[in-house]
């Protein structure tokens, strides 16, 4: 058995700004944003390398920093406030989005066969809700203070993690794509450094603010496409690994059920588990109702996790998965192609 991750105990952090005041040929506005945001974290570990102003001064650049500014003054208002406007503009997205509306109907028609129409419906239309919440909501809790956000939040059933943590087990964490994903990962690292895994993005100055943002209470983020080792290192070390594997893996997945239909997946929660020597606790992120907040739940650890079948593993992977989304089906990412990839066999396309 790998040590577990020590606490953080008290955080030994500087007084950071995630964006200083810089004069460049951006216009007063933009000058203005950068300030507002500058304000928005002041706390960052000590790893945390000062914001790189000079990479971003381009023109090129500018749009974004404007928009950034925008959320993040909008992100100022009350958690209420912020479901109201992103109730308004998920509504928004729902009626003029008819392609994502189709796909999201078309993924829960497929993993609800039992439910009628108008109740698949009514499950999209309250999820299009949470995604526009979304929007302002996941940037305001990288932004607000460490002690607002957790009275954001709610933990509950935490006793499987806090047993597991105390016997010094390696820990996985699997974390679905609910909406409210991100939460569950700044309650761990604000405890203790974690591991998660993230996708580049294409602007370089919105994946710098974003990776910063996710790592504002420490821990280590870790590319998709680097060496699998660095992660099996890290849940060696006892760093309990944050672990979202339920999306469309393309050719390179295993096509096992997902509900009723094979769904492409990746298979490596197994070899992650066995090559970690770590048990798998399921987490569950939830919204609550009208900017209430959020609950973060622990589930049991998954019994006889791994039994070494790629096959079996990763088919009871989706099954916890699965049991999760029962529970709040409205919260999980309808909008991703979940069934994109199909198997050699089928010849139609899904969406």
């Amino acid at each position: 058995m790998g040590r577990a991750g020590s606490s953080k105990g008290a955080y030994h952090t500087r007084s950071c700004g995630l964006i200083e005041p810089f004069w460049a040929p951006c216009g007063i506005l933009l000058r203005r944003a950068a300030l507002i945001m500058s304000a928005s974290n002041k706390s960052v570990t000590e790893q945390t390398t000062p914001f790189p102003f000079k990479k971003f001064l381009s023109p090129k650049y500018w749009p974004t920093w404007l928009a950034l500014g925008l959320v993040r003054l909008i992100t100022l208002l009350p958690l209420k406030i912020l479901a109201l406007l992103g109730h308004g503009l998920g509504m928004l997205a729902y009626y003029l989005g008819a392609s994502r509306r189709r796909i999201a109907l078309k993924n829960i028609q497929a993993c609800f066969p039992e439910w009628s129409l108008a109740e698949c419906e009514r499950i999209n239309k309250r999820h299009f809700s949470l995604v526009g919440q979304s929007v302002f909501t996941v940037p305001a809790n990288m932004w607000v203070s460490k002690s607002r956000f957790e009275k954001r939040v709610t933990i509950t059933e935490r006793s499987h993690y806090d047993r597991a943590l105390q016997e010094g087990q390696n820990i996985i964490l699997l974390l679905p794509h609910f909406i409210g994903f991100d939460t569950a990962g700044f309650i761990v690292s604000m405890e203790r450094d974690a591991t998660s895994m993230y996708q580049y993005a294409k602007n370089a100055l919105m994946d710098e603010v974003v990776k910063r943002g996710r790592m504002r209470y420490g821990g280590v983020l870790i590319e998709r496409k680097a060496p699998l080792r660095s992660i099996i290192k890290a849940i060696r070390k006892g760093t309990p690994f944050v672990y979202l594997p339920d999306q469309d893996a393309g050719r390179k997945g295993l096509f096992v059920p997902f509900f009723h239909t094979p769904a492409s997946t990746i298979p490596a929660l197994g070899k992650f588990a066995k090559l970690g020597n770590a048990v798998v606790i399921p987490v569950m992120s939830k919204v609550k109702p009208y900017g209430g907040g959020y609950e973060v739940s622990f589930g049991e650890p998954m019994a006889d996790f791994p039994s070494g079948d790629d096959v079996a593993d990763t088919t009871a992977m989706n099954k916890a998965i699965e049991a999760m989304v029962r529970a709040a089906p409205e919260q999980y990412f309808w909008v991703h192609k979940r069934f994109k990839t199909r198997p050699p066999e089928e010849t139609e396309k899904f969406y």
